[in-house]
């Protein structure tokens, strides 16, 4: 047994003292049915119709989704709890028209909690809300740029806080929480029907990513400004390389310590890994000050993104996402503005044109270390996605947008204006509204010439009615020459309710 596999395995073994106490009488199982079908010009889905979509709704036109989901939840004793999880997708057109979007398992003690498999971000009333690690509006952002809800949940095993929790002996002023977690990526058969052909890339890549956010905020609700600070860490490594002469990426136990703490490959790593870090690292600091009003919040936000050291010290000025989100709250009141936020997105400095620290300083002035090529990497080129979707902000344009069947991001310079808004327009219809100006000025190392633009919109209509039933339509459009013109109308039915 490989060290790695013995280390997954006493992580699950972990669990076991969890199962005590005695069963209780609010388990319930819930159950959630929906169908979605649109139709498209141009041959593609437009873009705030795909993006954010946990990897769905497929890029190609004119496609259509049912979606069964099953989750459940079992007491166990005053602190202990067990929740479980399965969610089936047949789509099409897709390389395989039958997938397991979720299946999961997780059980918690009082604040802690593990999760065993893979599993959404963002769905409140199923349970999976508590789950996403990052601070943005999940139905309303761009994206997180580190994890987002817009690529596949990657199968992980994942120990966290699902809330944030009081610091001892600071009277409940500053609370804590995050995330530890390990997976595997399952897309080798996706990216065999995508890549053209004499393109090496790593299959079953592993993941790991961690989070750990503190909150100064009054929970006695009595002082109204509230502060947050966070870093998040992503990491891919192992796996095994199409390319003979790579092969088997180090995957042991003390490599997987090297890549928790962000350090160097040994011997068995490729050159680049041992002059740099074990395997593809990139993250984010987040901030947030938060200001509460007697009947809303105002909330500013800022996520510095970096892709190596030189970002990790600033180096690459402000690049990342800011934005400043206003939530209405008045008890059950629908209101016709619910929530709103306005976000920038910037990644052009990337610490400056130039890779190399040692180069001619008088020829070209400044800082080296630069050209930091954003969620793209040298030996795992499929950089940060999953089944060729980003994992993290959609502005950077996926790698299925690559018409040719190139990997990785060719639009990782950009710039970009985004505005999100939803409420009630009466009692049972509720809309949301999403808009995206973007510029792309290519990669580093692969620039445009002239830039690119693309307008992206989308307007969504859900009419809720009564026994759980909801009818939704989409209207979604894209202008500009980075994306093309497209324009497309999707119809959804859901029905959710409990079996028990």
């Amino acid at each position: 047994m490989r060290p790695l596999d013995r280390f997954l395995i006493i992580q699950c073994l972990c669990a076991a003292p969890f199962f005590g106490g005695h069963a209780q009488s609010s388990a319930h199982t819930l159950y959630n049915i929906s169908t979605f079908a649109s139709l498209s010009t141009g041959g593609q889905t437009p873009f705030w119709m795909t993006s954010n979509s946990q990897g769905i709704v497929p890029l190609k036109a004119n496609n259509g989704y049912t979606q069964a989901q099953i989750f459940h939840y079992q007491p166990l004793g005053d602190k202990v709890h067990l929740r479980a999880g399965i969610d089936m997708v047949a789509v099409t057109p897709r390389y395989k028209n039958i997938l397991v979007q979720q299946l999961f398992m997780e059980v918690a003690y009082d604040w802690l909690h593990l999760s065993v498999g893979s599993r959404g971000r963002g769905d409140a009333e199923f349970g999976t809300d508590c789950y996403n690690t990052s601070m943005l509006d999940a139905s309303l952002s761009s994206g997180d740029m580190a994890l987002s809800h817009n690529a596949r949940p990657i199968p992980e095993i994942n120990i966290y806080m699902p809330c944030f929790v009081a610091v001892p002996w600071t009277n409940a002023w500053l609370q804590v929480k995050g995330n530890f977690a390990t997976g595997r990526a399952f897309d080798t058969d996706y990216l065999e029907s995508f890549i053209r052909k004499k393109q090496h890339y790593v299959r079953n890549v592993l993941w790991h990513h961690k989070s750990l956010y503190l909150r100064m905020k009054d929970t006695k609700g009595d002082f109204p400004f509230s502060m947050t600070v966070g870093l998040r860490h992503v990491a891919q490594w192992g796996g095994v390389s199409t390319n003979p002469a790579a092969g088997t990426q180090p995957h042991s136990l003390k490599d997987f310590l090297r890549v928790i703490t962000g350090k160097s490959g040994g011997d068995d790593a490729s050159l680049s890994d041992q002059i740099n870090v074990l395997g593809n690292h990139y993250g984010t600091y987040d901030f947030q000050l938060g200001y509460e009003l007697p009947n809303a919040s105002l909330y500013a936000y800022y996520q510095h993104f970096f892709d190596d050291a030189s970002g990790m010290e600033f180096d690459n000025a402000f690049d990342g996402l800011m934005g400043i989100r206003l939530d209405f709250h008045d008890g059950d009141r629908r209101r016709w503005l619910d929530r709103i936020l306005v976000e920038r997105l910037n990644t052009l400095n990337q610490s400056g044109p130039f890779h190399f620290i040692t180069f001619d300083h008088d020829k070209y002035p400044g800082y080296g270390g630069g050209g930091d090529n954003y969620y793209n990497n040298g030996e795992y080129v499929t950089g940060a996605s999953y089944f060729n979707r980003s994992t993290g902000s959609p502005l950077l344009f996926s790698p299925e947008y690559n018409a040719d069947g190139r990997l990785g991001f060719r639009h990782n310079r950009v710039t970009a204006w985004h505005l999100g808004a939803e409420g009630y327009l009466a009692d049972n219809f509720s809309y949301r509204l999403l808009c995206s100006e973007s510029e792309s000025f290519g990669t580093p190392y692969e620039p445009l010439l002239k830039k690119l633009r693309t307008l992206s919109a989308a307007a969504s209509l859900v009419c809720h009615c009564r026994n759980a039933w909801s009818f939704s339509i989409t209207v979604a459009a894209d202008r500009g020459d980075l994306t093309g013109d497209h324009a497309g109308v999707g119809i959804s039915v859901t029905k959710r309710g409990k079996l028990w």
